[in-house]
């Protein structure tokens, strides 16, 4: 895949398509409407974190700025887009991880998701080129989640961020078409709808296995948004709507999107697929991957070798590089490395999309702003293209994968 190197010497343009920040916990207090200040001094009182590098030395690198600046440059990058990292106020866990909030505690926890949006707007304009935020909603009540999509818009936001829907909440899914209205205002504020992996799990319990089992099930309970949205026909209501999966891997999306037209194949030749019979074309009258390829991207974080391969079996113009900072699955602080081992088969072209340019047109950054401290950070074109000898002391997938 390698083109003829003419400018080994060139910097890359390196912008992470999935990258982590928050405010200090008590910081959000200032984000938050003053009738939830007790409160919010209650809950502060009693929540204790439970990720490492939310305890540990390593939780500035969420909110402060000059040492992240500092790593994120030493490892090439330029430019990120953000998602929460630390605990919004009210919330029981971590946003990316917690589950749809109850009838009771809903109020609290819209409260906190927006302080955090509130703070993200002060976040990003300390590095208006180099960062964009998401703006988060819950589903449970969806004026206010449009309300929230219409005050982000306002607010500068490029991208809105929702949650999966696990298979036990009381809420109804993707394929419901109850989610018509938030749709049709994304598209129309040209808001891109953005899904981080992690979300979606049902309840299991509190057995000793629960870590385990999440291990192996949340890359499914989080990949099903996607058919979901693409075999319901959300995108032949809404052609111009933007979804980006991120953090869900690469690798079994060609295979996914194989099935799914293998089937719409058979069910619009024969008008059935196996023993079920539906006509297909009523609700859906193109080719599942069709959809993918006119309305989806891909955050592929710390990708390996083998979602590489898949990346240009999938189109690399629908897929963003991503580097995790800063959990300690990432790729940091070997970014540079992980671009290597991965990408070096891929040629000039195909690198400058897949780390800045698909995402720098899909959420608003101006690479010609860039390009002063891509000159200065950013990785060569030619290391970049140079398979790396020696795997770095990091346990992320991008180096343990095959």
């Amino acid at each position: 895949m390698t083109d003829t190197q003419t400018a080994p010497n060139e910097r890359l343009t390196v912008i992470t398509a999935d990258s982590h920040c928050g405010a200090p916990k008590a910081e959000y207090k200032e984000y938050l409407a003053s009738e939830w200040h007790d409160e919010f001094d209650a809950w502060t009182e009693k929540y204790a974190n439970p990720f490492v590098d939310l305890t540990s030395e390593k939780k500035t690198r969420s909110w402060d700025s000059e040492r992240r600046n500092a790593e994120q440059h030493a490892e090439g990058i330029v430019g990120e887009v953000l998602f929460p990292n630390t605990v919004p106020p009210f919330f029981p866990t971590g946003q990316l991880i917690a589950r749809p909030p109850s009838e009771r505690s809903y109020e609290k926890r819209m409260a906190g998701i927006r302080a955090h949006n509130r703070w993200m707007v002060d976040f990003e304009a300390e590095q208006p080129d180099q960062r964009r935020g998401l703006a988060q909603v819950f589903l449970n009540d969806l004026d206010d989640a449009i309300a929230e999509a219409e005050w982000a818009a306002e607010a500068g936001f490029k991208s809105l961020m929702i949650p999966a829907i696990p298979p036990d909440a009381d809420l109804p899914g993707f394929f419901t078409g109850e989610y018509d209205r938030l749709w049709q205002v994304c598209q129309d504020l040209d808001l891109v709808v953005t899904q981080h992996g992690g979300g979606g799990l049902p309840s299991y319990g509190r057995t000793m296995a629960v870590p385990f089992l999440m291990l192996m099930e949340v890359p499914f309970f989080s990949n099903r948004s996607i058919w979901h949205l693409i075999l319901t026909g959300v995108f032949d209501r809404f052609p111009n709507l933007k979804f980006v999966m991120t953090e869900q891997g690469v690798a079994w999306l060609p295979a996914a999107l194989d099935r799914m037209d293998t089937f719409w194949d058979q069910a619009k030749s024969t008008g059935r697929v196996g023993e079920l019979a539906f006509q297909v074309d009523e609700f859906l009258p193109e080719r599942p991957s069709h959809y993918f390829h006119n309305n989806c991207w891909v955050g592929a974080s710390f990708p390996a070798p083998s979602d590489a391969l898949a990346i240009a079996d999938l189109g690399v113009d629908r897929v963003m590089w991503g580097s995790d900072y800063p959990h300690d699955e990432g790729c940091s602080p070997h970014s540079k490395e992980a671009i290597a081992n991965s990408f070096h088969e891929y040629s000039d072209t195909d690198l400058r999309k897949v780390l800045s340019e698909n995402v720098a047109g899909l959420y608003g950054f101006d690479l010609d702003k860039l390009a002063p401290l891509a000159a200065q950070h950013g990785p060569t074109l030619g290391a970049a293209q140079t398979p790396i000898e020696t795997m770095p002391d990091n346990d992320s997938p991008a180096f343990t994968r095959g």
